[in-house]
């Protein structure tokens, strides 16, 4: 049921739990072993981004710049323009929030070939309240031209996600999350830019079918969330979207032609993130339904992560809840 490249401990105990900012620090130390062009800078927050091992490894290449967002995106836009392969990184509330105007005229405008980290992404931020919870990032991002958006699930795919985006010449930015989530791929999961991948196929007996479509690192919940539902009788399917932006269209096309309702599910407003990107597609080349769940015009708030995924009904109650009241 789950495809063959996903960890074989979905929906069990023996899943694997990290934070996917941990595969930013690994992939960002092995471009830099790669390419010596790739630099770093950091605003402040070395440690919590998970900067600190490239800084080690590679003290010349690595500059903090203080609590200052906005000069380094702009300093990261004039290091691409010397050849250099700038990763900036920051809270996604201030980078890209505090340094959007920054990020669109010097970055994207310019098409640097700068790499954005928006870390601590998502209500999963937990206790630092609604002030510290990126939940417009994907939005913001999207809407500027010529970005690349991507939202890995876990820290295996976003070790690839940095990699891939090393190697990609023009502006990315890559959303990661704080807390330890689920580890859902593997090693041999594919991942390429632009790509969806089908991580659960539904029970072809079922009559009333529902797609699954979800970004970042609510993956492993959906799986589960899924599989129940294909066990109530629902034949339910997950395509996992790492990258919002540009979407997978062949994949959508297909996606949309085999199932009656598509949802979408993502630790985001659902206003402007994955589930508008999803919808803008469908009404334009195959209307219809689509149902999105997310913050839904709302801030964040304070607490535990478990407890906010809860509140905001992103857990697997709260999303197969949703998706019974629809079918």
């Amino acid at each position: 049921m789950f495809a063959k490249h996903l960890d074989k401990n979905i929906g069990t105990e023996a899943i694997q739990y990290s934070p996917n900012r941990v595969g930013y620090g690994e992939g960002l130390k092995l471009a830099g072993e790669k390419d010596e062009r790739v630099v770093a800078l950091s605003a402040d927050l070395t440690g919590s981004t998970k900067t600190d091992a490239f800084a080690e490894a590679f003290p010349d290449r690595f500059v903090q710049v203080g609590i200052a967002e906005q000069n380094m995106a702009s300093v990261a836009s004039g290091m691409a323009a010397m050849g250099k392969i700038p990763f900036i990184a920051s809270y996604a509330m201030f980078s890209p929030g505090r340094s959007w105007e920054q990020v669109r005229t010097t970055i994207a405008y310019n098409e640097s070939n700068v790499k954005i980290i928006g870390a601590h992404a998502g209500v999963s931020v937990g206790p630092d309240g609604a002030t510290h919870q990126a939940i417009e990032d994907i939005a913001l991002m999207r809407v500027i031209p010529k970005m690349v958006v991507i939202a890995p699930a876990d820290e295996i795919e976003a070790r690839k996600a940095v990699l891939a985006a090393a190697k990609y010449v023009g502006p990315v930015y890559i959303r990661i999350a704080r807390e330890k989530t689920a580890i859902a791929t593997t090693e041999a999961s594919p991942f390429t830019i632009g790509v969806a991948e089908l991580c659960l196929e539904k029970d072809s007996a079922h009559e009333k079918t529902v797609g699954i479509i979800v970004t970042g690192t609510l993956l492993h919940t959906v799986l589960v969330a899924g599989k129940i539902l294909n066990e109530e009788g629902v034949g339910a399917s997950v395509l996992h979207m790492p990258t919002i932006k540009p979407l997978d269209k062949k994949a959508l096309d297909d996606f949309g032609k085999r199932h009656d309702i598509i949802v979408t599910v993502e630790e985001h407003q659902i206003a402007g993130g994955l589930g508008g990107a999803i919808a803008e597609y469908y009404s334009e080349v195959a209307p219809k339904r689509v149902v999105k769940i997310g913050v839904n015009d709302q801030f964040g708030q304070s607490g535990t992560p478990e407890e906010l995924i809860s509140f905001f009904g992103l857990d697997v109650d709260g999303i197969l809840n949703k998706i019974r009241n629809i079918i």
